[in-house]
Formats: C-alpha cells, structure tokens, sequence
C-alpha cells in the first residue's frame, strides 16, 4: 500500500479502473475524512452521513469501474460533486415524504399554494428559461471561469470551500468568478438575452 501513498490521484484512479484494488483503499484513506464532514455538515445526522458518505464511494467505484471517469476532473471535486448530488436527493426526499403528510391532512391549503396561481407558473416559466440561457452561456466560459461559476451557483460552495477544492486562493477564486460575470454579462447583450425575471 505504501506504494500509493506519493500517487496522485489520478494515477490511483488510473491503477484502480485496471484493477489495483489497493490503489482505490489509498483513494478513500486520502479523503475520507473531508468527505464525510462535508457531507455531515449539510446533514446533520451522524447515521445519514454515513449513507450518503457509503453511496458517494459506491458511485464513485461504479464511474471509475465502467471507465466513465474524465480525469480533467480533479477526484476530490468528482467526490464532492457526487456527495452533494446524493444530499440534494436525500432533502428532497424528506420534503417530499413531509409534503404528502401535509397535503393528506389539509387538502383545502393545497389548492392555495402559491404555486398553482398563474402568475406564479408564468414567472417559474420565465425563470426557468433564464436558467437555460445562463447555462448556454456558461457553457461558452473558459473551463476555469465556468468550474467556478459551477461550483458557486449549482453546488453552492463557499470561495473559501472552492479555493480548497480547486487548489486557488480565494482571491483568485474571486477574480475569475468576476470575469465569468463579465463575460457572461457580454455574451447576453451580444446574444440580446434577458437574464432578469
């Protein structure tokens, strides 16, 4: 195992999908620990964390098994993204599992909710495509500026937590999630794209 141990972790993604089992323990030993505080952090459960921290690895020996892993990607982020993913899921399965409690006991509120009034819908409309047309310009970004614009808006990290990920200062972070507003800002009205409800 010691071996491993100076590997970066692309090359013990690399010796783990040729069937190195040792290299993907060096892996899980390397990050363990980050990955499960991230994770309990948002959860808050101890028994939880260990669900989603067990799923993350899972997924994570699937991708790299079938080959599906981009090495562009750095492992730590991948692990990070994946995480997150599965925390998503897991709130939005409590809130679905307390919305049918409610809706059960109290039809007549469901039938006020907010979100069934047109203008409501017209607006999530609206909102919806300015999602899209964000994302298509986010798209056209360099890869450093949209892996920050990606991490800050769609995982909701802080600069601090993506300036550990991505090996930055949090200046730099900073910097180039500036310049991707920028650029972004320029792309629209080349593009003439509103990108305010």
């Amino acid at each position: 195992m010691n071996k491993y141990v100076s590997m970066t972790d692309d090359e013990l993604v690399s010796r783990y999908a040729n069937g190195e089992n040792e290299a993907f323990a060096s892996l899980l030993n390397r990050h363990n620990k980050r990955i499960f505080s991230y994770i309990l952090f948002y959860v808050k459960d101890e028994d939880v964390a260990n669900d989603i921290f067990q799923d993350t690895f899972f997924r994570a020996i699937t991708v790299i098994r079938q080959h599906r892993y981009s090495a562009n990607d750095k492992f730590f982020s991948f692990l990070c993204r994946v995480a997150h993913n599965l925390i998503i899921d897991y709130f939005r399965a409590r809130k679905s599992e307390n919305q049918v409690g409610e809706e059960c006991l109290d039809y007549a509120n469901v039938l006020q909710q907010a979100d069934l009034q047109d203008a409501n819908v017209e607006d999530k409309l609206v909102a919806s495509q300015i999602l899209r047309d964000v994302k298509k310009l986010m798209n056209e970004l360099p890869d450093s500026q949209r892996e920050i614009v990606r991490m800050r808006f769609y995982e909701n990290l802080s600069f601090k937590e993506i300036a550990e990920l991505t090996n930055i200062s949090i200046n730099t972070a900073l910097g180039r999630m500036r310049y991707a507003i920028m650029n972004m800002r320029r792309m629209a009205e080349e593009n003439h794209l509103a990108l305010e409800v």
